[in-house]
């Protein structure tokens, strides 16, 4: 193996052991955390049926946000259902004999970067254009922000401008799965793209895009609004009264 790949090798499984590990204790500690109150955000549903629809609609439609500002749940949602099928696409990079449907999304995810890109630009910019956003927005949302972009636009360069081995790349990474690596195509914009991933893969515990799996542990939306008929009582006061 090459100087590179054994290095890209490295990189990727101490990413990966971070991202999981570092998912795991992060979501460990939001499921832990009790909620003293009962806070859900009104208008809000009086039953767990319509606590689970109304998750449904934040996960899928982000239905508050589309509430609250037009633009900013435009360029999100944009951002957000191309990401999911870019991610899609990516799924035959894992997989020895590929899935019909992951086949059968790879026209839709091969342009659903240019739909990431630009969602990512409207977010980026409106941090910039709207005064109270740009007030609030720190160097880390801005670093973000361009690691994302980044990453959509070498990708974008590998698929129209550069293109790569696509057979080797797929080598690697099942060879990564079956600890068995083999050597990456030298290709510049790749290990540019996969640098990018992977220095994403390690931010992600400590950033703020942990608001994926935040929003399901958020006591405003995963709350039944019943403080009439039910007591609400916090984890530690069930254990004072026990």
């Amino acid at each position: 193996m090459s100087f590179v790949s054994v290095l890209y090798t490295a990189l990727f499984y101490v990413a990966t052991a971070i991202l999981v590990f570092g998912l795991a204790a992060r979501i460990t500690k939001y499921a832990r955390t009790p909620a003293p109150l009962k806070i859900p955000t009104t208008p809000a549903p009086v039953t767990m049926p319509g606590v689970v629809w109304r998750m449904f609609r934040e996960v899928v439609f982000f239905h508050s946000l589309f509430r609250s500002n037009k633009w900013t749940w435009l360029f999100g949602w944009i951002f957000h259902f191309s990401l999911l099928l870019v991610l899609l696409r990516h799924i035959r990079y894992f997989q020895e004999y590929t899935w019909f449907w992951v086949n059968l999304v790879q026209p839709f995810g091969k342009y659903a970067s240019f739909g990431m890109v630009i969602g990512l630009a409207g977010l980026w910019g409106r941090r910039f254009l709207v005064d109270r956003v740009r007030y609030i927005s720190a160097p880390s949302d801005h670093l973000m922000l361009a690691l994302l972009i980044a990453i959509g636009i070498s990708g974008m360069s590998m698929t129209f401008v550069s293109h790569t081995d696509i057979v080797l790349v797929k080598a690697f990474f099942l060879g990564l799965l079956r600890f068995s690596p083999t050597n990456l195509p030298d290709r510049p914009i790749l290990y540019v793209h996969l640098l990018l991933v992977a220095s994403l893969m390690i931010i992600f515990p400590i950033s703020k895009l942990l608001h994926a799996p935040g929003v399901f542990f958020s006591p405003t939306r995963n709350q039944v609004d019943n403080p009439r008929e039910k007591r609400h009582v916090a984890d530690w006061e069930a254990q004072l009264d026990k």
